[in-house]
């Protein structure tokens, strides 16, 4: 990629450690941020293997380690401990935390519900949904609006996940599940030292007390949201959404069971934290990055300008598709992912021992300078379709990889990938200061800050 005219703006970035982390100032970090354990030699070498104040890991960026750990040998690693006790309250039962059969018979369950053909049925939905949206945030025709993006990209995936699964039956009541979910993330869903040191579960978590309301919030609309639709299929009249496909799925491949209501609870919840929450991050930070490139800008306006608003014409907006790609590169949703050893393995020429922890971090890898040109610059010609098979499938993993790859990747880069037409044919997004938004990891990577950007309506589409 050798175009003069590509972006060269770079986002600010946490800045790396040099040296080793002791045991106390490693928890502290790990509580309060863990985008700031990773040192420069991380974003240099594809293998770091050694002690760490938690005992012996690996950190693998290799892309071809990370196949070898989430695909070749995936049978191998599971999910570690750390983060069944992090996310394990809320989500045992659901599809990100389950292992071994029930993982698989789950998947087997719901893989019919995420198609291609499945998710092309909801492009309308979702368009509507954005629609409605911006329309409602009444940009004047002079002057602009300061809109807190956070909060508005939470609302609207909050929305469209309400439309295409639930058929609008959690009675619209974004604002109340954005305000748990924010308090679980920045306080229950946070990794205690505790935890990391593996203590009994009967010893306190002041961040899971703490967070207790929303997560009896989100438990009693849940369950309130299935019980509801329970009875409506009962009585013949359920709408024809993900929700009722999922009460009603079977896994014709096994014994023909469904989903126990507590396991289709376990993965509404799911949903609302891998779907609703990192397409929610990915449109912010990909808003932030438009707002600082005017030359991008131009294009992705006039690329949504073009597009007829069809199911099919959402594969034609390929620099929406590439810029939100960037995004997740440089703002991954999920920027870490801890694996462990069931049993003895080799990595890379690198020894792993049976209970050892993996780590494969995207926010590593996404960055790291043996894998990407300028790893730090925002590039989005990389993701275009003439450059993209270059990229290493396992150097790019918003989505994870392997068996356990997100179930419904393809349903939120289409959601992102609408929404932020819609936004663009209708607003001039633009930075309304210099300093740049810092991420913080908080399960999600989010701003630590209040996103804020000032959106102005287009004059073509004020005209219009």
């Amino acid at each position: 990629m050798t175009d003069a005219a590509a972006s060269t703006f770079r986002p600010w970035t946490p800045p790396r450690r040099t040296a080793r982390m002791s045991l106390l100032p490693f928890l502290w970090q790990s509580w309060r941020d863990p985008l700031q354990i990773w040192g420069e030699a991380h974003f240099r070498e594809l293998y770091i293997s050694g002690q760490s104040p938690l005992g012996r890991s690996l950190v693998v960026s290799d892309p071809a380690g990370v196949r070898h750990v989430l695909t070749d040998n995936a049978a191998n690693y599971v999910k570690g401990d750390l983060q069944r006790r992090v996310l394990g309250p809320m989500l045992a039962d659901g599809l990100l935390l389950t292992e071994g059969e029930q993982w698989r018979r789950q998947r087997r369950i719901m893989a019919p519900l995420f198609t291609p053909a499945y998710t092309a049925r909801t492009a309308n939905i979702m368009d509507g949904v954005c629609r409605r949206r911006v329309e409602g945030w009444r940009l004047p025709h002079h002057g602009a609006r300061v809109l807190n993006i956070d909060s508005e990209m939470s609302g609207l995936t909050f929305d469209i996940l309400s439309a295409t699964m639930f058929s609008d039956d959690l009675d619209g009541d974004a604002a109340g599940f954005e305000r748990a979910l924010n308090q679980y993330l920045s306080v229950g869903a946070r990794i205690s030292p505790l935890d990391a040191l593996k203590a009994p579960d009967w010893i306190p978590r002041l961040g899971r007390v703490a967070s207790g309301g929303a997560a009896r919030f989100f438990e009693e609309r849940v369950a309130a949201l299935v019980a509801r639709r329970r009875a409506r299929l009962t009585h013949g009249d359920a709408p024809d959404d993900l929700l009722t496909a999922l009460l009603n799925a079977r896994d014709e491949e096994g014994d023909g069971s469904g989903l126990s209501d507590h396991e289709v609870a376990s993965n509404i919840l799911t949903f609302i934290l891998a779907g609703h929450e990192t397409t929610a991050r990915t449109l912010g930070w990909t808003l932030h990055l438009i707002s600082r490139d005017r030359r991008v800008a131009d294009i992705l306006k006039a690329e949504a300008d073009g597009w007829d608003r069809s199911p099919a014409g959402v594969r034609d907006l390929i620099w929406h598709r590439a810029v939100i790609e960037e995004a997740m590169r440089l703002f991954p949703p999920a920027p870490a992912m801890i694996r462990q050893a069931l049993e003895d393995d080799e990595i890379g020429g690198h020894e792993v021992k049976a209970g050892q922890s993996v780590l494969i971090a995207p926010w590593v890898i996404h960055r790291h300078e043996t894998l990407w040109v300028e790893p730090d610059a925002f590039r989005p010609e990389r993701f275009l379709p003439e450059n993209r098979k270059s990229i290493d499938r396992y150097a790019w993993l918003p989505f994870s990889g392997g068996p356990r790859i997100c179930i419904g990747a393809a349903f939120a880069m289409q959601e992102a990938v609408i929404a932020l037409a819609e936004i663009l044919n209708a607003a001039e997004v633009e930075a309304i200061t210099p300093i740049e938004p810092r991420p913080i990891h908080q399960v999600t990577l989010r701003s630590q800050r209040t996103l804020r950007l000032r959106l102005r309506a287009r004059k073509r589409a004020a005209a219009a």
